[in-house]
């Protein structure tokens, strides 16, 4: 089969990759739809991956066969969206940037029929990060309620990074859950973040962008969690967070970074122990984290449900050419980083 795997230090699109074999908790399914995102090449750069793995992580498609030992009702034929572990160091067949993909069959989601294959795919990464980020392990909100919208309250979280596809989900969850939402993106991005729920936005250039958002909050925001998580990120969070210290603020990311107020409690989420399974980071071994699957599994339900319902909306997408080949050079523009506001997706069927 056709599928984008990892031969040194580079991407390439193998034409003789050999099919992945069905496993027990897993579906076979045939990508139709595949979208890129940072960990894909970061994978490539940081030495997270091994020659012949396969990348991809975010998908939609269509169920191909199914393991004996999912749970889940699927069946032959089904629509499904969701994600896999691309790039991944223990097992080579994990990616979905293929024409078959092997992905955990309880953790992937029904596809709405009013959703096309190419929003479907933007999704799957960027809500299990949203669910470990905001509710599981980082900031630890109330999640949001089966009918839509709970109750608005008089709490504030910042989500640094609205613009991103991660941080535009980000913002209509916590929306969801009832929290006033402040995000700092591009000005040509304001629009966009409020009609997706944000309250407040702010210019993240801005050199005074913290002190406008503590201003904003009164001195009170105690959450925050950044999407970007880079050293400039993390002290713009930690510029807008409460100085008060008895108000035990809390700032989460995506990557090993601290805040630099030793006051803030610091946290980082990893989105691959959604999987539940013993995987590499590096040189760094992760171990099982249970917890983590059946927490992503109790996510994704929510997540579809609300999608179908049309609480959620994906992020906005640009369809590329050239299907999997196409993705040879879209990720090399996103590690670039000429790919702002929207995501790259590719429908597997337009691959040469």
């Amino acid at each position: 089969m056709k599928a984008v795997v990892i031969r040194g230090s580079k991407a390439v699109l193998s034409r003789s990759r050999e099919l992945p074999k069905l496993r027990q908790d897993c579906l076979l399914v045939r990508p139709v739809a595949v979208a890129l995102n940072p960990t894909d090449w970061r994978h490539i750069k940081n030495g997270r991956a091994k020659d012949n793995c396969i990348l991809g992580c975010d998908y939609s498609g269509v169920v191909e066969s199914v393991g004996a030992g999912v749970k889940h009702q699927w069946k032959p034929g089904d629509k499904i969206f969701g994600s896999a572990h691309g790039a991944n160091l223990v097992n080579a067949d994990d990616g979905v940037f293929a024409e078959l993909a092997c992905v955990i069959g309880d953790l992937q989601m029904r596809k709405p029929e009013f959703l096309s294959f190419a929003d479907a795919a933007t999704i799957g990464l960027g809500a299990g990060t949203v669910g470990q980020g905001l509710y599981q392990k980082g900031l630890k909100l109330d999640l949001p309620g089966l009918e839509g919208k709970r109750d608005p309250r008089r709490i504030s979280v910042l989500i640094y990074g609205g613009g991103t596809s991660t941080g535009a989900l980000g913002i209509q969850y916590a929306k969801l859950s009832g929290y006033n939402v402040i995000t700092t993106c591009s000005p040509r991005h304001f629009e966009y973040v409020k009609a997706l729920g944000a309250d407040f936005a702010v210019d993240y250039t801005d050199s005074d962008a913290g002190a406008q958002i503590r201003q904003y909050t009164n001195n009170r925001l105690t959450f925050a969690w950044d999407t970007i998580s880079s050293p400039d990120s993390a002290r713009i969070c930690a510029e807008a967070l409460t100085s008060l210290s008895s108000l035990k603020a809390t700032y989460s990311n995506l990557l090993p970074i601290k805040s630099p107020r030793p006051d803030v409690s610091s946290t980082t989420t990893i989105f691959h122990t959604i999987f539940g399974k013993q995987f590499m980071f590096g040189s760094q071994e992760m171990q099982p984290q249970p917890e983590d699957y059946e927490f992503g599994k109790t996510f994704y339900r929510l997540t579809e449900y609300l999608l179908a319902k049309g609480h959620l909306r994906p992020h906005k997408c640009r369809v590329g050419q050239g299907g999997l080949e196409g993705v040879i050079q879209g990720l090399l523009d996103l590690e670039a980083g000429k790919i702002r506001g929207e995501k790259l997706v590719y429908m597997v069927e337009d691959t040469p």
